[in-house]
């Protein structure tokens, strides 16, 4: 019984050593996970650098779409410039006389012929024709020769279907003379008909 007693006692206190021992150890340290798998392309990013690519190439195309529609508007209005200065141009174009002489030369003729197209195209444009003379001959007389020729210009204008209400004419005679000089070379310049545009002159088309 005794012996018994003392197995018994032997065996709880060798349990109590055991127990006491495993407490004492150090617990196994915890696995270090694997390292993850490199991931695959950050689509997010992607997307984002692809839209910001697209918004650019679209800013770039307006910009240039902007441009174009002002360089041809800058090109529209500098042609409609240009013919305006040769249409007025032609509108203003003098003619010119012989000595003492009111008859329209053919090259003159011409000239006025120019002038139709655009008249027609222009109606509401008003001119003016001033007659004028070189210095030879009475004040009385050049301001009539002068009145002549200017009426010839018109009369020609008005037989070519331009209504006489859009034509004025006027006589200078010799008082304004285009240029100085008393020979041959100078009175040629001075015996002529001058052409202003009175209205309408601002927005000319083209016929």
């Amino acid at each position: 019984m005794m012996l018994t007693r003392r197995i018994a006692v032997l065996t709880i206190a060798t349990l109590s050593v055991v127990m006491l021992d495993a407490c004492k150890k150090k617990p196994e340290p915890a696995p270090i996970p694997a390292a993850a798998p490199p991931s695959g392309p950050n689509t997010d990013s992607i997307n984002a650098a692809r839209a910001r690519e697209a918004a650019e190439a679209a800013r770039r195309a307006a910009e240039r779409r902007r441009q174009d529609s002002i360089d041809a508007a800058n090109r529209e209005r500098d042609a409609m410039t240009r013919d305006a200065a040769t249409l007025r141009a032609t509108l203003t174009a003098t003619v010119h006389f012989d000595f003492d002489q009111s008859d329209l030369r053919a090259d003159d003729k011409s000239i006025l012929d120019a002038k139709i197209p655009i008249l027609q195209a222009n109606t509401s444009v008003m001119i003016r024709v001033s007659g004028h003379t070189d210095e030879r001959g009475s004040d009385e007389y050049n301001l009539a020769l002068g009145q002549r020729r200017a009426a010839a210009a018109k009369a020609y204008l008005v037989q070519h279907g331009i209504a006489e209400s859009r034509i004025e004419t006027i006589s200078y005679g010799e008082e304004r003379p285009s240029a100085q000089g008393s020979d041959e070379g100078a009175w040629a310049q001075n015996r002529r008909a001058e052409f202003e545009i009175t209205a309408g002159g601002q927005t000319l088309r083209k016929p």
